[in-house]
């Protein structure tokens, strides 16, 4: 069996756990709070970064979401997320690198850090500036989304793929702490709406993160509070 160390809001794990939910793959989550660097994980991951991958039987570790997606790519066949004509996978991705580099320093990263570490580990308050050019950079940087739907089926082409999970999994997260006005992105909300209807992605919008609460529209897929 495989075991997932992650913390609730990790969007890269979150990116990890929806294809492993597409693939069908079984594991046990394990939350691990990176910031309190025990031995045990640096053991596993000597940089101590979520998310990391352990098999008890054979005692394979993977580190790193990209490396992770691209083992289970390469070893489970079903719902293949990296797919397509060799120019089809460069842009797929393209984009999971766009949403977890650009998109993550813009944005998630420092909305992270803002609202979740200031708190729990530094016991301090947000800096209001940061948080507003946080949520001002996803307004922007999802006008470029919205213009993707508007030009494909799905992020990366004509099917789901591995794009649109880690999109989902970077929104999701900047959701939850508040950094998304949805009132000018229809068809991004559109598009999230259908991915959190999905069986995979319904067990990341029940967890919780310690005392940090996310708006009530959340874990609705209608977006009704």
């Amino acid at each position: 069996m495989w075991r997932l160390f992650q913390f609730p809001l990790c969007p890269f794990s979150r990116k990890v756990r929806l294809l492993l939910g597409e693939k069908g793959v079984g594991y046990e989550l394990v939350r691990e709070h990176p910031w309190e660097r025990r031995d045990e994980f640096l053991d596993l991951n000597p940089v101590c970064q979520t998310p990391v991958m352990l098999h008890d039987e054979t005692r394979v570790t993977l580190m790193n979401s990209a490396a992770i997606c691209e083992y289970f790519e390469e070893t489970e066949k079903k719902a293949p997320m990296i797919n397509g004509t060799a120019p089809n996978r460069a842009e797929i991705r393209r984009l999971v690198a766009w949403f977890d580099e650009y998109f993550y320093m813009q944005v998630v990263g420092p909305l992270l850090h803002e609202r979740m570490e200031k708190r729990l580990v530094q016991r301090a308050a947000p800096d209001a500036s940061v948080l507003r050019q946080a949520m001002k950079n996803a307004n922007q940087l999802l006008d470029y989304v919205d213009w993707l739907l508007d030009n494909r089926n799905w992020l990366g082409g004509a099917t789901l793929s591995l794009a649109d999970l880690a999109g989902a999994a970077h929104i999701s997260v900047a959701d939850y702490l508040g950094g998304i006005d949805w009132r000018s992105h229809s068809q991004t909300k559109d598009w999230y709406a259908g991915l959190k209807s999905r069986p995979s992605f319904r067990p990341l919008l029940s967890e919780r993160m310690d005392v940090i609460s996310p708006p009530a529209h959340y874990d609705k897929v209608d977006f009704e509070a």
